[in-house]
């Protein structure tokens, strides 16, 4: 059958994604997705529903990994900067965003707030990709980066959740069942990973522990209609605590490189898929507008206070903090599966998304990525 090439495309995919990215340079998570919105629409490449369900899995691995990247001690120390930078990450990008769609291209005020929340968020895979790239795991840049995204998705999550998710039965045992899984990793996790019983060296008993979490939150995320990247989050930075020896170094290096060998590679090809290029530029006025106004309102409100709270790499924070992906698309997915907006509304959405992952952390990347003598 014909469907049977569809996973020896995405392998050779993700094997030219690597030598593109090494040897150009790039980062590894741009080629991915410009190769992903080729392949989808060239035909080359029919995302299947094993696809989509792996990306999904990706997204929550780097979500969890992202949150691991969480220093406790420097984001208390930091933590003023943190929220600032988060807020105004989301605050004036929505602002922007809502008032473009709704006063100047007339769309229904529904489909206006779902677009301006989907573009308020910073994409948490992006920026964790770039802290692996650039060796910012434990510096304080590397925090603030990772902070201040989470700052910004908490307010992208909780304005999703006012404005559009009923609450429901399976909500609240959505919520309680995070809170309880949350709770239990926190308190219990030492138990396994200090085992000496348990040897990681030959079952990898712990990743298979965290594998386990992770897909009990998507069950009940799924079940109560929500999304699990937040509680994902905070159990990676809950469980940061647990890396900090050699022997955990090298369980979170396995987790990486499971990741990033298969997860994450899919992950960003898939959402590069959905980008429908036809509709673009039947729409590239409306597109242009979208994306200009969305980056300007990133740029202003993250510059602004990190001009103020931060002595340096103004820029390089600015530009990583203005890119999008990870929660935007799946506000769009909701919003689209809902019927809060159309088809060719979605298309754009997901256009503007990829194109905020790629423009500003490639600027970031090439001309303001600081040195290592610098961190």
């Amino acid at each position: 059958m014909i469907s049977d090439i569809y996973p020896v495309i995405l392998a050779i995919l993700i094997i030219l994604a690597s030598m593109i990215s090494i040897k150009w340079s790039i980062s590894i998570s741009i080629v991915e997705i410009i190769m992903g919105v080729i392949a989808g629409n060239l035909g080359i490449l029919h995302v299947e529903p094993w696809m989509i369900y792996i990306a999904s899995v990706g997204g929550m691995v780097l979500t969890f990994l992202a949150g691991t990247e969480i220093n406790i001690q420097i984001m208390k120390s930091n933590l003023k900067e943190c929220i600032s930078i988060g807020i105004a990450s989301f605050l004036l990008a929505f602002i922007t965003v809502f008032i473009t769609c709704n006063y100047i291209l007339s769309w229904p005020q529904q489909s206006s707030l779902l677009v301006a929340t989907a573009l308020s968020e910073t994409s948490i895979a992006i920026v964790y990709s770039v802290i692996i790239d650039k060796n910012l795991s434990e510096k304080k840049l590397g925090t603030i980066l990772m902070g201040s995204t989470f700052i910004t998705n908490i307010c992208t999550a909780a304005t999703l959740s006012i404005l559009f998710m009923k609450p429901t039965i399976e909500t609240l045992i959505f919520i309680i069942t995070s809170i309880i899984i949350l709770v239990f990793a926190y308190k219990y996790s030492d138990i396994l990973f200090e085992s000496k019983t348990f040897s990681m060296n030959k079952n990898e008993i712990e990743l298979k522990y965290i594998f386990l979490l992770l897909t009990i939150l998507i069950f009940f995320a799924t079940l109560g209609g929500g999304q699990a990247l937040l509680p994902v989050f905070i159990l990676g930075a809950l469980l940061s605590k647990q890396f900090t020896h050699t022997n955990k170094n090298d369980m979170l290096t396995r987790l990486q490189t499971v990741s990033f060998t298969i997860f994450t590679p899919i992950f960003f090809i898939v959402g590069g898929t959905k980008v429908s290029i036809p509709i673009i530029i039947s729409t590239i006025g409306i597109f242009l507008l979208i994306f200009v106004v969305r980056q300007v309102g990133k740029f202003i409100g993250v510059y602004t206070i990190v001009k103020k709270s931060l002595s340096k790499h103004h820029m390089y924070i600015t530009m990583i903090m203005s890119t999008g992906l990870t929660f935007g698309l799946v506000a769009a997915l909701y919003g689209l599966n809902n019927h809060i907006i159309p088809q060719h509304i979605y298309s754009i959405l997901a256009g503007v998304l990829v194109l905020s992952a790629i423009f500003p952390s490639f600027i970031g990347d090439k001309f303001y990525a600081p040195s290592f003598e610098e961190l």
